[in-house]
């Protein structure tokens, strides 16, 4: 795209490529349309219809592309022929990459070359791509909204979902680029943008603003509105308050985050030192949240830990919504997933590329082992030892701690039970129905049939939380399209909220500290967390030091939140991308020491393993310059004054 090009589309999106809709037809408008502020802006219906694209443009991370990157932290690890993902890309330290068009990686859904915002096709939806003009269309509303005949509660939802989208599309772009131009009006097409860009705490401090005036004008409950009682129970992924306030604290803790405050840089000596004002505020926003949802005014919960078998994801029988059915649905008529507990998803458009059934298949399961259990492209990411690792003990402690109980000859054994519900280790059952016994146990040692660096795992351990291991050839437990299966990876739900909460309370008064505007203390929220799956609270000896009880803090994001796409930049908001620790990634070598026939009769958690070491499969390369992706250097070459972020 050249520059004049440019400058007339994507960056300023001008309004010759706007639709103008209604709530029906938005998605099948001629692209080329132009805005006619008496038909886009004339009533709530054409209005609503107008920002619905908004909507429509958010990517689903796992179903952009038929296989997916979404984890670039040091969560995965993925097999060779797999090397053209992102994740790849990232781990080169080349995150160039992450641009569409020639440089870009197939499948990475924050970028790509072509895009369609009105489409039904999730691949053609990207986050970058989409920014520029979703942000334009919320300004164009915003300064038309009085042309519009309507009631005062019809503006004030339309207002607020604006708002809310301008400094959420900012807000998404930021925690990879860093501070943007934060543009809150529309640009004329003859005119060259000149906006300044800002430090990330002052856009942030833009987003906050307008969250805060989302929050404000939206509902609880677009069922209890009269705009929304004419889709009532059609208004799951309306933006309301809750989504707002979570935004809100969200955006004002990575503002108040140690690389926001002390640029980025190496050593990880800063990683303590967070800005306790930004952090107050995020506490206060999170807890006028729960504060909500703990008194029941609110449409989200918890979901249940009510399983009959966790590993294989089986609830008991009349349990509600399990963890589980936050990611997948399964034979449950193409139910979106998400439960109670998800509070931001992407729209449940049109699947593409294989959809759903290709994020089970061709992202994580299953090996293809002795008999190509998978059968398909072997582009197989799976989980690193040196994350498994964060997995602590059933008591709460970390595995590294001398008072835990941890037995690297038992390393299975008595370990937080979301280690069993997310991971497949060496003597599980992986194929429940016909097949070898060397297959059906999980040959993951050393040496075994799941352990070939180009065709399997090549660090000892598999996905077990998105995907069950029984989706495979043989049990086929959403294998096919009869099983109507349906992924999804939130952005936000509430048990993040919790534990952002804790962090957020937990730098301004450590373990004790909390809000003024909820009950609990940073230790209880965590805790309420643990106590959802039946792991021991934070111990003592954690709680009693502020530094040591956000390193607790930062580990139950890592459990808790695994594989969900936030690992990357909680790292980097951190001042750890960058450390040797969290640059690694490894393997865990071992020889199996039980036989099949002690595993067809035992608990495989139980079983014994002799000569556990750690391997280093690789180290990210990465410097002061990786803690922000590169911006574009067209948009660089745009105006004076839009500089390129530091070392690229």
């Amino acid at each position: 795209m050249n520059i004049s090009k440019f400058l007339a589309g994507a960056f300023i999106a001008v309004a010759s490529t706007m639709a103008l809709t209604s709530c029906e037809d938005y998605l099948e408008k001629d692209p080329d349309s132009t805005v006619n502020a008496e038909d886009a802006f004339k009533d709530y219906k054409n209005f609503q219809g107008f920002l619905d694209e908004v909507y429509n443009c958010v990517p689903n991370k796992n179903i952009h592309y038929w296989t997916q990157t979404w984890n670039l932290g040091e969560d995965e690890y993925n097999v060779p022929d797999a090397n053209w993902h992102m994740l790849h890309q990232v781990d080169l330290g080349d995150f160039w990459k992450w641009q569409g068009g020639s440089l870009g990686q197939a499948g990475f859904w924050f970028d790509k070359g072509s895009v369609n915002p009105r489409s039904n096709n999730t691949a053609d939806h990207a986050l970058y791509a989409h920014a520029w003009y979703c942000i334009r269309k919320c300004n164009m509303g915003l300064e038309n909204l009085d042309n519009m005949v309507g009631t005062a509660e019809e503006r004030q939802l339309l207002k607020g979902q604006m708002h809310f989208f301008r400094a959420w599309w900012h807000f998404e772009m930021m925690q990879f680029l860093g501070g943007l131009p934060y543009l809150d009006h529309t640009i004329p097409a003859s005119e060259s943008p000149t906006e300044p860009r800002l430090s990330f705490q002052e856009c942030a401090d833009r987003c906050a603003e307008d969250f805060r005036t989302a929050a404000d004008l939206l509902p609880l409950d677009w069922d209890q509105t009269t705009v929304g009682r004419k889709t009532i129970g059609h208004n799951d992924f309306r933006i309301n308050k809750v989504m707002a306030l979570g935004y809100l604290g969200k955006c004002l803790l990575w503002a108040g985050s140690p690389l926001m405050v002390n640029g980025a840089q190496t050593g990880g000596t800063h990683t303590y030192d967070y800005d306790n004002a930004y952090c107050e505020k995020a506490a206060s926003a999170f807890g006028e949240l729960l504060s909500l949802v703990e008194a029941g005014q609110t449409l989200y919960k918890l979901a249940s830990w009510d399983y009959a078998n966790v590993y294989d994801h089986q609830k008991n029988e009349g349990a509600e919504d399990c963890f589980s059915d936050i990611f997948l649905s399964v034979r449950n008529q193409g139910r979106v997933p998400g439960a109670k507990e998800s509070i931001f998803r992407a729209p449940n458009i049109a699947w593409a590329n294989g959809g759903p059934n290709s994020f089970i298949c061709y992202n994580y399961l299953t090996t293809f082992g002795p008999n190509e259990l998978e059968g398909r492209d072997n582009q197989v990411h799976h989980p690193t030892a040196n994350y498994v690792e964060y997995y602590g003990m059933a008591n709460g402690m970390p595995i590294d701690d001398p008072d835990s109980g941890y037995d690297p000859t038992h390393p299975y054994k008595d370990r937080d039970p979301r280690f069993y519900h997310d991971i497949i280790y060496d003597g599980c059952m992986f194929v429940v129905g016909a097949g070898s016994d060397d297959e059906k146990y999980s040959p993951l040692y050393t040496g075994g049939a799941f352990r070939k660096e180009t065709t399997a795992s090549s660090t000892g351990y598999l996905m077990n939380k998105l995907v069950p291991h029984n989706s495979n050839k043989v049990d086929q437990v959403g294998w096919g399209w009869g099983d109507n299966p349906n992924a999804d990876i939130p952005y936000m739900r509430l048990a993040d909220i919790y534990l952002m909460y804790a962090e957020a309370a937990g730098v301004v008064g450590g373990a004790s500290g909390k809000s003024t505007n909820f009950s609990k203390t940073a230790e209880e929220a965590i805790n309420v967390v643990r106590d959802r799956c039946g792991a021991g609270h934070v111990a003592a000896k954690y709680t009693a030091n502020r530094n040591m009880f956000i390193d607790e803090v930062r580990r139950e994001r890592a459990v808790e939140l695994a594989f969900e796409g936030l690992r990357f930049n909680d790292l980097q908001r951190w001042l750890l991308l960058t450390e040797p620790k969290y640059t690694k990634k490894t393997a865990h070598e071992f020889k199996r020491v039980e036989s099949i026939e002690w595993l067809k009769e035992n608990d495989p958690s139980e079983a014994r393993i002799a000569e556990l070491e750690e391997r280093v499969l690789l180290v990210r390369p990465f410097t002061a310059k990786h803690y922000w992706f590169p911006l574009k250097r067209e948009e660089t070459q745009l105006y004076e004054g839009y500089e390129q972020n530091p070392g690229w």
